[in-house]
């Protein structure tokens, strides 16, 4: 063969290989979970593989935003329920109590003001019931906002929960506290050891 004719030759078996070689990156496989036949025992990793489900985080959120602590009884964790409506139930319980005295003394003030009898007269001031309305009024809007920060905080619990149930936690990695001694000054160096197991 001439060395011209060798060359287009050359250039369409180098082309080939590597339309060959090339891998479709928007392709998807679909992985194929096999099952253990009876009779054989599956290994600690098989028996505690869960499929992973993306929408479990998501599903958790909206259920605890729909009824507080739903998305906890959706994750397994019951016992955070009590705390939720405890922690919401206080600051709702204060929003009301301190409600009832802002009106108590509001209603003390408005008829001082209007030169009636008050169950407050002659043991607080006008300026003292001005106060007590400015205080219970500051005590109302504190109680909402710990409220909806203990709404907010269910919601976020019961998302990052979720997520943290479908985490693979296993002896393949480890973090150890380590103590070394250094041979040539005899000092000893404190730190951590990261272990991985493939």
């Amino acid at each position: 063969m001439k060395s011209k004719q060798l060359l287009p030759l050359l250039f369409l078996l180098l082309l080939t290989f590597q339309l060959i070689a090339q891998e479709d990156s928007l392709s998807v496989e679909t992985p194929t979970i096999v099952t253990n036949p009876e009779g054989t025992k599956a290994s600690k990793q098989e028996k505690d593989y869960k499929p992973y489900n993306a929408l479990a985080p998501a599903k958790a959120a909206f259920y605890s935003a729909i009824l507080p602590g739903l998305g906890q009884i959706y994750n397994g964790r019951i016992w955070k329920v009590p705390l939720i409506y405890a922690g919401i139930g206080i600051p709702v319980y204060f929003y009301i109590d301190n409600d009832k005295q802002y009106d108590r003394y509001r209603s003390a003030y408005k008829q001082r003001l209007a030169g009636k009898e008050d169950e407050f007269a002659g043991k607080i001031s006008d300026e003292g019931l001005r106060n007590a309305q400015e205080l219970y009024q500051r005590n109302k809007e504190i109680s909402i906002l710990v409220a909806i920060g203990f709404y907010a905080l269910n919601i976020i619990d019961a998302n990052v929960d979720a997520h943290l149930q479908q985490f693979n936690v296993s002896d393949d990695l480890s973090l150890k506290p380590n103590y070394n001694l250094d041979k040539f000054t005899g000092r000893s160096n404190y730190g951590f050891s990261l272990n991985f197991k493939f």
